[in-house]
């Protein structure tokens, strides 16, 4: 019962919205032709659907789909009711990440700007507090810069995901079908608001890697143009960036005077980088290639030591890594809880609010799946009730 929803009924002439579909499809993990042989359904019918070719199907087929897919009927028959602004998502490993994978992530990311809008209407977040980088910084001055602008000195970061939210940027863990999409930023705007969503995903859940993840999207919100084509850009090109922002992170979580300072004793000693991951929070792979790029170990240093991590067996699963934790995200999860417990909405309201005014209309357990809430956080607890009192006694 948990995902019944009471909305208000449909008003005016509705057009079936085909990318709804293909959005509603590709989300469930179902080819065109599974959902086709689900829904009893020709394979044609569905790509006409889809491509807007066909946009007025019998409501019957309607609520069949809507039966197969998982979503209101609803969520076929609108359109967002806000402008996203185009920009572009930045994902590491894109160019080894199927193109399916990351339009699913791509259409999430779309529906959680849109819901980040309407909670920005009631709310006020913290604001994006980046300092100007101009163009043609290399990587490791926009570390500097941004450490500096931030007053983090050289000493490790020891919470980066707070640190990244207390400066007005969201991060979200996120649930995705396949193991290749470590990572992606996005801009934001809402009206007045401008602001970065960052994610990492849950299949990668140990800290040094969080904390990789996570610089490296700040350094391409730093470095890099946010309303890029990266369809059309040029693979070398794509490579460069990548390489930037990866640049960034290290020199970011490393700075390069405490981190020479630290490494240098037993710089080419295995061990000693399993004790400096305890207070860097940054993979033991990661920290010997900064080694070796201060020049503080040489090639030959560098070749050994990630030779040596290879017949250990460290190389995919480090020491330290079931060990060692971060902050998980909390402004999204706290800006439900403020509506919530202020009783600015309840769940129910909040879902209403969200379809007939923003033009989603989901369940409420795909909602606290976009919004990495704990299950059961948008379900109606209590039903109203009218109150009766206790008449007066006259003694």
């Amino acid at each position: 019962m948990g995902n019944i929803i009471q909305f208000n009924p449909i008003e005016g002439e509705k057009r079936f919205n085909g990318e709804r579909l293909k959005i509603a499809r590709i989300w469930r993990q179902l080819s065109a032709i599974q959902l086709a042989d689900e829904a009893m359904l020709n394979r044609q019918t569905i790509s006409m659907y889809e491509n807007g070719k066909l946009d007025n199907p019998e409501f019957t087929t309607v609520q069949k789909l809507s039966e197969v897919l998982r979503f209101p009927v609803k969520f076929f028959l609108e359109d967002n009711k806000v402008n996203l602004n185009g920009s572009t998502t930045y994902f590491r490993s894109l160019l080894t990440t199927n193109k399916k994978y990351r339009v699913e992530q791509e259409d999430k990311i779309g529906f959680i700007s849109v819901i980040f809008q309407m909670m920005n209407e009631y709310l006020s977040f913290h604001k994006l507090n980046l300092p100007f980088i101009p163009e043609g910084t290399s990587p490791q001055k926009a570390a500097i810069i941004l450490r500096e602008f931030w007053g983090l000195g050289n000493k490790p970061i020891d919470n980066i995901i707070y640190l990244v939210e207390a400066n007005g940027m969201i991060v979200m863990e996120f649930e995705t079908s396949t193991g290749d999409v470590d990572a992606f930023s996005h801009k934001i705007m809402a009206e007045d608001t401008e602001t970065y969503l960052i994610g990492y995903s849950k299949n990668k859940r140990t800290a040094a890697r969080i904390h990789f993840d996570v610089a490296h999207e700040l350094g391409h919100i730093l470095l890099h143009n946010w309303f890029e084509d990266l369809e059309s850009i040029d693979k070398e090109d794509f490579k460069e960036m990548e390489m930037q922002a990866h640049a960034f992170a290290s020199a970011f979580l490393l700075p390069e005077e405490e981190f020479i300072e630290d490494v240098r004793a037993y710089a080419t000693n295995l061990s000693y980088y399993v004790e400096l991951k305890k207070r860097w929070k940054v993979s033991i792979a990661a920290m010997i290639r900064r080694a070796k790029d201060l020049e503080i170990i040489t090639s030959d240093d560098y070749s050994r030591l990630m030779r040596n991590m290879q017949k250990q067996g460290i190389r995919k699963v480090e020491p330290l890594d079931t060990e060692l934790t971060t902050a998980e995200p909390s402004v999204i999860k706290q800006a439900i809880n403020i509506l919530m417990d202020k009783k600015v909405f309840t769940p129910n309201e909040f879902l209403e609010e969200l379809s007939t005014q923003y033009g989603l209309t989901l369940y409420p357990d795909d909602v606290e799946a976009l919004l990495g809430l704990k299950k059961g956080t948008l379900v109606e607890k209590n039903s109203p009730q009218v109150t009766i009192s206790i008449k007066p006694r006259n003694n």
